[in-house]
């Protein structure tokens, strides 16, 4: 268990790089991000804290979990702040960006306030939220999130 732990959500292009991608390499260097509010979200990451992948552009959803494997450094050839993360798995159901803003709860979330932000903290009650929305899509689900792999409130 990880008392430290943080919580991000990553943007990125499916046509780009998409959620496959990042679960067929298994771990990748998550690069090209040139945003400073990014840059400075990245520099906050750690071993350990867990990520939202989103996909931007048409499908504008919340579709998996990673876990951040490597403190940010600088990448000796592009100068680009990087870091190396791990896919955990893709949400049951992807939450799209229409259901985190007509909920009406996530107003003051940078991914609703600040549309651009490419790396994006999420907090422990939105963190939750989304996990529980994805899993409770489950048939048979009893919303207690008993089988969710990476447990809402645990840090």
């Amino acid at each position: 268990m990880n008392v430290n732990r943080s919580y991000w959500l990553l943007k990125t292009e499916a046509h780009e790089y998409s959620w496959s991608d990042l679960s067929r390499e298994s771990e990748e260097i998550w690069d090209g991000v040139k945003a400073p509010g990014a840059i400075k979200n990245i520099k906050k990451m750690k071993p350990g804290d867990l990520t939202f992948i989103y996909h931007s552009g048409r499908e504008r959803s919340i579709i998996g979990l990673a876990e951040i494997i490597s403190l940010p450094y600088l990448d000796p050839h592009s100068g680009e702040m990087v870091f190396k993360l791990r896919a955990l798995e893709k949400l049951p159901k992807g939450i799209s960006l229409k259901q985190i803003k007509d909920s009406g709860m996530f107003a003051d979330w940078d991914l609703v306030r600040l549309p651009r932000l490419s790396v994006v903290p999420v907090n422990q009650v939105q963190w939750d939220t989304i996990l529980k929305w994805a899993y409770d899509a489950l048939p048979g689900s009893d919303s207690s999130l008993k089988s969710i792999p990476i447990k809402p409130g645990t840090k």
